[in-house]
């Protein structure tokens, strides 16, 4: 048998699996009702209706109830009257009807797939002193996406600004954003009719969040046609950097594109979203923003050259004054 096919055959079963492997996202997680929990008395044997009574899962993840106790009950959305006024509500519970498991028996169980996130109390509606809540985080994605959750297909992103000048290349890092973690915004410039990288370049970048500026830098100046700038965001939610009034700086090198006119048309948005850290909940980390690396490269290349030929021609100067002013006379050998 031809080996090629063999490994091609092997390639397409791995991709396959692969595949299939990373739409498995979803966990499954169980909630016991424990032996004890039809009786309200505070000598009861459960400790808790539901056990655990609170549990934190993400959207598309299944939660089962068991029925470990010897009455039937019910899982049923919304809030329950308590264990202390049940007896003397008017109402033993409010069900809010997003979800209703009926009666199930010892022994059985019932499933639910919360698909939204937030805050769902349960109780039931036979024995109302038992309630229990579930928090619904929302599912963060683990490829690269914008605001609106749509997969990025092609990382870094190139993007061609409106007069179809100038090509963006555009990233992040880290790839999924979280709060009070620093993220890297990386990106380079192009000429797009010529594909040459675009060098003594100004530019204006800010980020935004929440219709906010929190971060504008006007007439940003990159060396070698990329640059980088550090953000930490405090809150989650989409957000917002935007690219405008894309100029030369100067003249533009490697490219016979004229970048003079329409520079404030000349822009790009990029989307992305931020999500809640659940691993921390104060900014330590320090944002170290770049210097405006062509000035200071320019500067430099200025210095290595002009400086020292200045001390050049002040030390042939100091030379010449500091000759002797009479002529070179050889001495006589003694006899």
């Amino acid at each position: 048998m031809n080996s090629n096919f063999v490994n091609s055959s092997v390639l397409i079963i791995a991709i396959i699996l692969i595949g299939n492997f990373s739409f498995s996202f979803a966990e499954e997680y169980a909630v016991s009702i424990p032996f004890g929990a039809f009786n309200p008395e505070l000598n009861t044997p459960a400790e808790v209706w539901y056990d655990p009574p609170g549990l934190s899962v993400m959207v598309g993840d299944k939660v089962t109830w068991v029925n470990d106790d010897r009455e039937g009950h019910t899982v049923t959305s919304g809030e329950g009257a308590g264990r202390f006024n049940w007896m003397n509500a008017k109402s033993l519970g409010n069900p809010t009807g997003l979800f209703d498991s009926l009666r199930f028996l010892p022994g059985e169980s019932w499933s639910y797939v919360f698909e939204e996130e937030g805050e769902f109390n349960y109780y039931c509606v036979i024995h109302p002193w038992m309630a229990g809540i579930i928090f619904v985080e929302p599912k963060i994605p683990d490829y690269p996406h914008d605001a609106a959750g749509n997969k990025i297909e092609q990382f870094p992103i190139y993007y061609i600004t409106p007069d179809k000048t100038v090509e963006i290349n555009f990233s992040w890092d880290p790839m999924i954003i979280k709060t009070h973690e620093k993220t890297n915004f990386i990106y380079r410039f192009y000429d797009a009719v010529n594909d040459l990288p675009l060098r003594k370049l100004q530019y204006d970048i800010a980020i935004l969040q929440n219709n906010e500026i929190l971060y504008k830098v006007e007439g940003a100046v990159s060396g070698a046609g990329g640059d980088y700038r550090q953000w930490i965001f405090e809150e989650p939610g989409p957000a917002l950097v935007k690219i405008s009034n894309i100029k030369p700086y100067g003249s533009v090198a490697e490219t016979k594109i004229n970048l003079s006119d329409n520079a404030i048309a000349r822009l790009a948005d990029f989307s992305v979203m931020v999500y809640e850290n659940s691993e921390k909940s104060v900014t330590t980390d320090k944002i170290i923003q770049p210097r405006q690396t062509f000035q200071l490269y320019y500067e430099i290349a200025i210095a290595i050259v002009v400086i020292p030929g200045i001390m050049l021609l002040i030390a042939v100067l100091y030379m010449k004054n500091k000759k002797s002013p009479y002529p070179y006379q050889r001495k006589a050998s003694p006899v």
